[in-house]
């Protein structure tokens, strides 16, 4: 997906790079956005409706957190996908997300839980019958609504960041990538330890989800030369 293709809506006024930033990493999150794409600031300025400037400030934001790479004052691109980038994401995420899994465990309600079940049956069905986009979609919704159990904004918010590199690498894996692993049976483990209130078997649960995922993850890279872009 191409940069002048997105469908990027444009932003209201008020705190510009705070939306620029806010908008262009949901894009990274979210998959809008594949790696080793170059994105052309003036392009993105048209697009949100805003000069120059709130971009370069948001990208330059993004820069810092790892989501994007400068090359100059004019573009910026998507980090290419490689085994030792996602190795090193990868191993941030078990952290801070068996820890944020952890917590959610603990503080868990009825409505949380439920809410976890609603997506559960969605994510394995989409899954189940290949539907790329619908199962990639779910998969992060299933994971941040975990997540924002824990009710600790400064740890989601690092969370984020890690997703802002995952996003792009994991849906070119859903598209392009064989899997043999399919994350239904480690949601519902997920929910099972959450709903008994048991935190290190929770946090051991989104751990494994992750590193089974990730098997087929590194396959596809160790396939594709080590590095693969779109």
């Amino acid at each position: 997906m191409l940069a002048d293709s997105l469908a990027i809506a444009p932003i209201a006024q008020g705190s510009l790079s705070q939306r620029a930033y806010s908008v262009l990493r949901d894009g990274l999150i979210c998959g809008q956005f594949r790696p080793g794409q170059r994105l052309v600031m003036q392009d993105l300025a048209d697009m949100l409706g805003t000069s120059i400037t709130p971009v370069r400030e948001a990208c330059m934001r993004l820069v810092s957190e790892g989501g994007l790479q400068l090359k100059s004052g004019r573009f910026a691109f998507v980090p290419p996908m490689t085994r030792e980038r996602y190795m090193e994401v990868r191993l941030m995420r078990l952290e801070l997300e068996g820890l944020a899994t952890e917590i959610a465990a603990q503080k868990a309600t009825a409505e949380d839980i439920a809410h976890l079940k609603s997506i559960q049956p969605l994510y394995a069905a989409a899954d189940n019958g290949e539907l790329s986009d619908e199962a990639f979609r779910l998969n992060r919704e299933f994971h941040f609504a975990v997540y924002r159990i824990s009710g600790m904004s400064m740890l989601i918010s690092h969370i984020e960041s890690l997703w802002t590199s995952m996003g792009p690498m994991l849906t070119v894996f859903f598209i392009r990538g064989k899997r043999t692993y399919f994350g239904a049976d480690g949601h519902k483990r997920v929910i099972e330890f959450i709903e008994a209130g048991d935190g290190p078997g929770a946090r051991a649960a989104i751990r494994r989800d992750i590193i089974d995922g990730g098997v087929d993850f590194i396959r596809f890279l160790e396939e594709q030369g080590q590095t693969a872009t779109v």
